[in-house]
């Protein structure tokens, strides 16, 4: 098994309000721990987020498609830090995606370790 930490990060999300874009697709045979999340508003008022975690896992038990935080408000100019100290496990194939109140106007970092 290999560890490797990574950053993934996408501007102007999403693009089109209303329509959840992928921001990070776990590869195949590799689980991966999502250590954090941030989301910065980069538009000149205040918009609405939100963080869908999308499971296709098959295994015993019920895995869904959740939503990790539903219409959060962010200020202008502003980040919103969303797992704050909490983390994520992923599977092969589970996604995470970004949906804003305006297109384009959400840049996303995502800190992530990879375990193949």
């Amino acid at each position: 098994m290999a560890n490797t930490f990574k950053i993934k990060s996408n501007d102007a999300m999403p693009s089109s309000a209303g329509t959840f874009d992928t921001l990070y697709t776990v590869q195949a045979s590799t689980d991966t721990v999502v250590l954090g999340l941030i989301l910065c508003n980069v538009h000149s008022s205040a918009v609405t987020a939100s963080v869908k975690l999308i499971s296709n896992t098959v295994d015993t038990e019920t895995n869904v498609n959740t939503l990790v935080v539903k219409d959060v408000s962010i200020p202008a100019a502003s980040s919103l830090e969303v797992l704050s100290g909490s983390k994520l496990v992923l599977r092969t194939t589970d996604a995470l995606q970004i949906d804003c109140s305006v297109s384009a106007k959400i840049d996303a970092t995502l800190s992530i370790m990879e375990i193949t």
